[in-house]
């Protein structure tokens, strides 16, 4: 009977350590966005699991991940572009994972192409690459296409953030799927030549930059302008009152969007948890929060946004965005890379 009760006493312990270990993921994030405080917060209260957070930037991430390797206390891994859950997936830092609840919510474009019967990564959040442009002496009629970012109708106008990063990759990377290489290349050098300004700043500055007369086109992520919008100080709001909005290529292959996603981390010790979180992500409300807190468009099918600045970008209605696999416009970045370099695109 002793030694009944010892090995029952035993096991409980066992079971009691096992559970507690499951209640807390370590989430490895490139979200630097206060408000998902609540987000996470709104998990917790919801199952119980706490959130251990690293931040970091979506570079810095892929590589701590591929330093700590097997001892790496990572469950989730969030970041904030296509190419970089591309990078991730290709060296081999996510474990890809099944959940009816992401593949019915999540269309099959914003998540990874299924390897041994689960996806690597998932879309969770979607933000058009958008150009604005100066309301008092640019046509929106000229700057519909992305294509006429390198037209020398243009040129001397364009305002853009460093050729190389990420957001600007992932879109040359998607052109290229509709242009095919040669014509792409072609149209990075339109654009070096049209430039009003050697690349700086980030996507705001190019806002701001266009609203101050430094150029007149400008390419941005839509949350940038949708915050400047949605902003309480009168400075914001004079910047963008002086700048429309087009929605490129919509009477071709529609508007570029890139992704944030989520991953289960290859060594994760808590994969429930970790699959968990991001189920949660794909929820209706965490959705909501995703537009009406950080200006982004919900991926989930059949959940709708009213944040006034998005509706008042697409003026309340809905825009065409392509349907290229994410997972293609990540793969071209490498080529497209080579590219800049020939072209000169800083």
């Amino acid at each position: 009977m002793h030694r009944k009760a010892l090995l029952a006493a035993l096991l409980s312990g066992l079971a009691a350590s096992g559970a507690l270990a499951e209640q807390h993921i370590n989430l490895y994030s490139a979200r630097h966005y206060a408000t998902d405080e609540a987000l996470y917060s709104d998990f917790t209260k919801a199952t119980g699991i706490k959130i251990n957070r690293v931040d970091a930037d979506d570079a810095g991430i892929i590589a701590r991940l591929k330093a700590e390797g097997e001892a790496s206390p990572a469950d989730v891994i969030l970041l904030v572009d296509a190419a970089r859950l591309w990078r991730g997936e290709q060296q081999g830092l996510f474990r890809p994972v099944q959940s009816k609840v992401l593949e019915e919510a999540i269309p099959a474009s914003l998540r990874a192409t299924p390897v041994n019967g689960g996806s690597p990564w998932f879309g969770l959040s979607t933000r058009a690459r958008v150009i604005v442009y100066d309301k008092a002496k640019v046509k929106a009629e000229d700057v519909d296409t992305y294509e006429e970012l390198g037209d020398p109708k243009n040129k001397g106008k364009l305002c853009i953030r460093t050729g190389s990063h990420p957001y600007n990759l992932s879109l040359f990377g998607a052109v290229m799927e509709h242009l095919g290489p040669e014509k792409t290349e072609a149209w990075l050098k339109g654009m070096v030549a049209n430039m009003a300004r050697a690349p700086k700043g980030g996507d705001t500055d190019q806002i701001r930059a266009v609203a101050a007369g430094e150029c007149q086109i400008a390419v941005t992520n839509s949350y940038y302008l949708a915050r400047l919008m949605r902003s309480s100080k009168p400075e914001d709001k004079a910047v963008a009152d002086k700048v429309g909005v087009v929605f490129p290529n919509q009477g071709t292959w529609g508007t570029h969007v890139n992704v944030a996603g989520g991953a289960v981390a290859k060594h994760s010790k808590n994969v429930e948890g970790a699959i968990k979180f991001l189920e949660y992500l794909a929820s209706p409300s965490a959705q909501n929060y995703f537009a009406n807190a950080n200006n982004e468009w919900p991926v989930a099918k059949g959940v709708n946004t009213e944040n006034p600045a998005l509706k008042a970008m697409t003026g309340g209605g809905q825009f065409k965005s392509e349907t290229i696999p994410i997972s293609a416009v990540g793969a071209n970045q490498v080529k497209v890379q080579q590219m800049l370099d020939r072209v000169g695109f800083k």
